[in-house]
């Protein structure tokens, strides 16, 4: 068993509406699932009311839970940039506080130096109008979100596409990285 375990990891981040950034991660081969919730505050057991009112300090996140023997932490890490913008603070789009700030949430060290490289060079790739501002903090707790919250994409799918469309996230992304931002 304990084999089987190594052989699974977890990935966490924070992007703004965790509702857009479970589909681009669900897609990829080997990634086991992907979980909304939140991470990176100080209240245990967060509802929804309480982290997008600001009253938590949690961010909303994705866990990602993947085979790394099929899909890297740094193929993630390309992915998730790919669904921000890294130059907001406290802010993705539409969505404004510190429950939206974009962050990555590493689980261990080698996750660590992979996110700070990976910063890095989104730093110095001059794509975006500002400085990264993308937070790179040690994992916490990760408490799942309700489960209206859980594939809402899929559960909801015309909703979704509404708000993603309202949110000036798609139309942000595709000036930044093109087709390939697209879901």
């Amino acid at each position: 068993m304990a084999e089987a375990d190594e052989k699974i990891q977890i990935a966490t981040f924070a992007g703004g509406c965790f509702w857009c950034m479970e589909p681009p991660f669900d897609k990829l081969d080997g990634v086991l699932s992907t979980e909304s919730g939140y991470m990176g505050g100080e209240e245990d057991n967060p509802t929804y009311k309480e982290v997008s009112a600001g009253l938590t300090g949690h961010a909303e996140a994705v866990k990602v839970t993947f085979d790394p023997s099929r899909v890297s932490y740094r193929e993630l890490l390309n992915v998730f940039w790919m669904q921000i913008n890294p130059t907001t603070p406290d802010r993705q789009f539409a969505d404004t506080g510190r429950q939206y700030r974009s962050a990555i949430f590493y689980q261990n060290e080698e996750q660590q130096l992979l996110a700070e490289e990976s910063k890095r060079e989104m730093e110095a790739s001059g794509r975006f109008d500002g400085p990264v501002v993308t937070q790179i903090e040690p994992a916490g707790t990760f408490w799942p979100a309700e489960d209206y919250h859980q594939d809402y994409y899929k559960k909801n799918p015309l909703r979704y596409k509404l708000y993603r469309f309202g949110s000036g996230r798609d139309q942000y992304l595709q000036k930044v990285w093109g087709k390939t931002s697209k879901e």
